[in-house]
């Protein structure tokens, strides 16, 4: 292996685990410093400048800390985007491409309106916009930040959408009609910190993550009640779900009228993905 590879696996040993470095070790030397994978492997020794040498200080510097490199980069991949990430929006990760996979595998079509709740970085509708042909894509937010940053995403991957701050917890919602509803909202309990790693909790927003333990199920109950608002007949609903609330939410639709709902797992086997059809009166 280069010599620079072992160097920063030895700076973030013991910050991380083992598999971890190794991830970062070849992500930091092959994306941001255009190693090779021959030359990744196999140890050649190859020019590196001292300004690179002075940015990688930086970037060890602040993953020592804790930050995501996915902050430090300012950009990650995603569903064939490459979208812009900063503190102020989640990074997405892969269980919600699987979900826009299946709103785009069911509307694969096109020409529906598609409405998606909590955009942050906007990849949801972004992707959406860009997978279905002809299909007119709103998406909310509470977050002036967040929303800035999906605006320059749109923007940069030539996407169509609509961007409005709503807070969807308040009564005062937009008088629209879609044809799906969408929605990755907060839904980590309050109890579940412990569980979570410091590069998530101390750095992605709060606002974005976090639910209270007495009530796990507010946004889903919620995005639900504007569905039965907004959802045209035989609208379809679509949530990522926390996993340990898999069945739970499957009932609270149940109750609320919504029919033909399926639940399904991710790759890794959890409950993550919920549809649900508005019933016809």
């Amino acid at each position: 292996m280069h010599p620079i590879y072992t160097y920063i696996k030895n700076t973030l040993s013991g910050i991380y685990p083992d598999t971890e470095t190794s991830a970062l070790a070849k992500w930091i030397l092959t994306e941001l410093f255009q190693f090779s994978v021959t030359e990744l492997y196999t140890g050649k020794d190859m020019n590196f400048p001292e300004d690179n040498r002075r940015k990688l200080e930086e970037i060890l510097e602040r993953l020592k800390r804790y930050e995501p490199l996915q902050y430090i980069i300012g950009e990650v991949s995603f569903a064939g985007l490459c979208l812009e990430v900063t503190p102020d929006v989640l990074i997405p990760r892969p269980e919600t491409a699987e979900l826009i996979d299946w709103i785009a595998a069911d509307y694969s079509r096109g020409g529906v309106r598609i409405l998606d709740i909590g955009t942050g970085s906007g990849c949801i509708p972004i992707a959406l916009a860009n997978r279905l042909p002809e299909v007119q894509v709103t998406s909310w937010d509470v977050s002036e930040k967040a929303l800035q940053v999906a605006a320059r995403n749109a923007d940069k991957n030539k996407a169509r959408v609509l961007l409005e701050r709503v807070d969807v917890l308040s009564a005062d919602i937009p008088s629209v009609q879609v044809d799906v509803l969408v929605s990755n909202p907060p839904y980590i309990t309050e109890s579940e910190r412990a569980e979570m790693e410091r590069n998530v909790l101390d750095w992605e927003p709060e606002l974005a993550l976090f639910v209270p333990d007495t009530d796990p199920l507010l946004f889903y109950r919620r995005i639900a009640e504007i569905g039965q608002q907004i959802l045209c007949e035989g609208g379809t609903l679509y949530y990522e779900i926390n996993r340990a609330y898999g069945p739970e939410t499957v009932a609270l639709l149940q109750e609320m009228g919504y029919g033909q709902i399926e639940l399904r797992k991710d790759l890794s086997g959890n409950d993550r993905m919920i549809k649900a059809v508005k019933t016809i009166l």
